[in-house]
């Protein structure tokens, strides 16, 4: 075999990665397993999607070597191959959002006016905030993915919940918001819904899966 035939074989397993994650499904899929491991049946549940479908796109991530899985009784699990694969996608996603106009604005679309959220929270500031009790931190990602693991010290208050449980924060004190992600939308509509009812409540910069990769203070 030639030097170039080497070379070759090597980019057609780099593109074998890449063409797993050239599907905007496999990509959400991505964003909810960095939550946490989630089994076949609740992905399907959790994207809204047909449990077939799911479970096409969960082996083909698996077979690009993004997804582990294990079997427990009849349900099977799905979990992250490594930390590295979700900060790869988010890499992806913001060079997109940076780079193409049209990403720019789907994003734009999607998320409302998060310029309007500035200045955002930095994980640290919100570690230092945390540990002085200057702050009340939510979590307003579905239940089960808090359940999976969240920020030591967080509320969980899943965001089509914010609206009707106002009465449990306190109205003296700093709010601080956070989902999934930069692109993940709970948050900042839970931070909007907040401010307009009289609360001082501001954005963490992402989410759960920065927080945790960072090191910092977790809980399950």
């Amino acid at each position: 075999m030639s030097d170039r035939e080497r070379k070759s074989l090597l980019y057609e397993q780099f593109a074998r990665m890449g063409k797993a994650l050239a599907n905007p499904l496999r990509l959400e899929l991505i964003d909810v397993l960095a939550q946490g491991e989630r089994s076949v049946e609740d992905l399907a549940t959790s994207c809204g999607w047909k449990l077939s479908n799911t479970s096409a796109q969960l082996k083909v991530l698996q077979y690009a070597g993004l997804l582990k899985a294990r079997r427990s009784g009849v349900k099977i699990f799905y979990r992250l191959a490594d930390p590295s694969v979700h900060a790869f996608v988010e890499s992806l996603k913001s060079m997109a959002a940076d780079a193409l106009p049209d990403a720019e604005k789907a994003a734009r679309d999607y998320l409302g006016d998060v310029e309007a959220l500035h200045p955002l929270l930095q994980r640290r500031e919100l570690a230092e905030l945390m540990g002085r009790g200057e702050v009340v931190v939510l979590d307003v990602r579905p239940a089960e993915e808090f359940a999976a693991g969240h920020i030591d010290g967080a509320v969980s208050m899943p965001h089509d919940e914010v609206a009707t449980r106002l009465a449990e924060l306190p109205r003296d004190s700093l709010i601080v918001a956070y989902c999934r992600g930069r692109f993940c939308v709970m948050a900042p509509e839970a931070v909007r819904m907040l401010r307009e009812a009289g609360f001082d409540a501001r954005l963490l910069v992402d989410g759960w899966p920065q927080w945790h990769a960072e090191g910092l203070p977790v809980a399950s």
